[in-house]
């Protein structure tokens, strides 16, 4: 039987640290603390952790550093921790390999969903067919069905249908879509006007009336998300 899935905590200050980790093994997680990249790298690679929540402001070695320096030995799913909130830094960290970003202060309930979320996006391609109510996804081959009948979708509607589909019920930005599906990064203004022509494209061949979609929902302002209903009734 396997144990508790396993967090690498990477935070200098050590109340903010404490805390982090007290919110986390109340919750079930296993949970090992640095205090430094170095300490957090020994870790690492004794334990290979399944997920990791870095501190951007580090000593010595920062977060961005410390989690190319992860990802060259490990893929696991990494979390920024940092006050540092604006545009330019929470692009910096996506591009540095980050899966989310979460700015200080944060409460424990805000930093267990966005771990349970990545947590969940990470575990999604294990699973190689997805059922999601009257749809079925076969990562592997690419082939979407609806009620049987094999659709043709494109490249860019299959990423999209399959980000949303792995964590249903999270939404998804328009920016953090074009950045899964298209390798790079552009800003909000520019990612909604490109995902909005994509998505309704995509609605067009999997919902039974477009217009009213049950599957892709719209998050007005913010972003997609795919109807944890529709899931919950999945066969």
């Amino acid at each position: 039987m396997s144990g508790p899935l396993s967090i690498l905590v990477v935070e200098d200050e050590a109340f903010t640290r404490q805390l982090i980790c007290v919110a986390l093994q109340a919750t079930g997680y296993a949970v090992r603390d640095a205090a430094d990249a170095e300490t957090a790298l020994q870790i690492a690679a004794e334990e290979r952790p399944d997920l990791a929540l870095l501190d951007v402001r580090l000593p010595g070695m920062d977060g961005w550093e410390l989690c190319s320096r992860l990802r060259e030995s490990q893929e696991l799913p990494v979390i920024f921790l940092t006050a540092l909130g604006d545009e330019e830094h929470i692009v910096k960290g996506l591009r540095a390999g980050g899966d989310d970003y979460l700015v200080k202060p944060f409460s424990p309930a805000v930093l267990v969903a966005r771990v349970e979320a990545v947590m969940r996006r990470a575990a999604g391609p294990r699973a190689s067919i997805i059922r999601l109510g009257d749809l079925t996804v076969d990562l592997g081959s690419g082939r979407v069905e609806r009620n049987g009948r094999a659709l043709n979708l494109t490249a860019t509607e299959l990423r999209i249908l399959s980000a949303l589909a792995r964590r249903p019920g999270v939404m998804v930005s328009a920016q953090q879509l074009v950045a899964e599906i298209q390798g790079h990064h552009i800003p909000e203004r520019e990612a909604r006007p490109l995902m909005k022509v994509h998505v309704r494209n995509l609605r067009m061949k999997i919902e039974e009336f477009p217009e009213q979609p049950r599957h892709i929902i719209t998050v007005r302002g913010l972003g997609y998300m795919f109807n944890r209903r529709v899931t919950d009734h999945a066969s």
